[in-house]
């Protein structure tokens, strides 16, 4: 009995008017230090940003914005803010010191409230302005010719594998990869009709293959129709009475759809990869990298297998290596291949060297700070 008095003495003194006043108070005050913290970080982004404008640097540098939220998650190791929060929060303050100069212009595969959007926004905050286009080639297309200055595309699922035309895409475009974004994957089921009206559910292919069984299970009687994104969708289920759509949350709120299942996905651990794409990769080495490169081997025995010794042979760790057809010549191949380390790190660099010696050809496709 007498821990349950304890219990309401001590629920009595948190809410007492006189210690949330003071507690109000304290909050105010540390408010005010923070918004004067901001506005002097802010001032300094400006004048470096000014900076990279007169040696033609991009305001946005995920080597260096990098380094600021690894030292941002060592300063809050002791909490209770998690890294994860901490990292949502200085990519927004990052966002908005970029914007000061000039909103940078990101173009997604659309419409909004799709999965590439939602990793947009993730990682080039609120402040940046988001260019929705039809399909992953558009994306390309767009930056390549400078109507944006980033495009964000998908390039692995974890249950799905590659998106091929992604990978595809590379082949004959000078695009670099500058970046890459893991976003967890949850698929809602959204409607305006209740779950027992709905006779049609609109998806795309990936998505589909991600929530089959859930569907097999839950709706064996509606019609499964494939569009371009989950965005759209999205947007079609909200003009069918009877539609459903597998999307985001972020597309419920978007198209005012109801959420009428959660996590229908048929995996729980379910990530897509995405790659940030620029003109041109100017990031320097963090000791954490990735780099990315395609190449296409000679027609002999081994060849394949001596390549993978290039960079076995320096201690290179390769993450990804995939095939794709050249489109040049009949049963020709392309691999597509990522590795740990830089581009400008000495064993990286001799062992490109090599592997131009040993192939037909070697594109790089950037070095990227792998964020943890």
């Amino acid at each position: 009995m007498g821990f349950f008095v304890s219990l309401q003495n001590d629920i009595r003194r948190q809410m007492d008017p006189t210690d949330l006043t003071s507690a109000r108070r304290e909050i105010d005050r540390l408010d005010d230090e923070i918004v004067g913290l901001l506005n002097q970080r802010a001032r300094l982004a400006l004048n470096i940003g000014a900076a990279k404008n007169a040696v033609s640097r991009t305001t946005y540098a995920p080597d260096r914005e990098h380094d600021v939220l690894e030292h941002v998650k060592a300063a809050g190791k002791a909490g209770p803010l998690a890294d994860g929060q901490l990292t949502a929060i200085y990519r927004q303050i990052i966002a908005a010191c970029r914007a000061l100069e000039r909103a940078l212009r990101v173009a997604y595969l659309g419409p909004a409230a799709s999965f590439t959007h939602q990793a947009a926004l993730g990682r080039f905050g609120d402040a940046a302005e988001f260019l929705p286009v039809a399909s992953i080639p558009d994306t390309f297309s767009e930056v390549s010719r400078g109507a944006a200055d980033f495009g964000v595309v998908p390039v692995e699922n974890s249950t799905e594998g590659p998106v091929h035309e992604t990978l595809d895409n590379f082949v004959d475009s000078d695009l670099k990869i500058c970046a890459e974004i893991v976003l967890p994957i949850s698929f809602q089921l959204l409607s305006r009709a209740e779950k027992s009206q709905i006779r049609t559910v609109y998806t795309n292919p990936v998505a589909l293959a991600q929530c089959r069984q859930w569907l097999a299970r839950n709706l064996p009687g509606a019609e499964t129709v494939t569009v371009a994104s989950t965005s759209r969708a999205a947007a079609t289920a909200a003009e069918d009475p009877s539609g459903a759509a597998l999307a985001n949350a972020l597309a419920a709120t978007e198209y005012g759809l109801a959420v009428v299942e959660s996590d229908v996905q048929d995996l729980s651990a379910n990530y897509t990869r995405f790659y940030v794409i620029a003109p041109v990769s100017a990031n320097q080495p963090t000791d954490n990298d990735k780099t990315g490169i395609v190449f296409s081997i000679r027609d002999k025995v081994g060849a394949l297998r001596d390549m993978a010794d290039v960079f076995a042979r320096r201690g290179i760790n390769m993450s990804s290596i995939q095939s794709r057809p050249s489109r040049r010549r009949v049963w020709d191949y392309l691999f597509f291949v990522e590795f740990s380390g830089h581009e400008a790190e000495p064993n990286v660099h001799d062992a490109l060297q090599e592997l131009e010696a040993q192939t037909v050809f070697v594109k790089v496709l950037g070095s990227w700070p792998i964020d943890n």
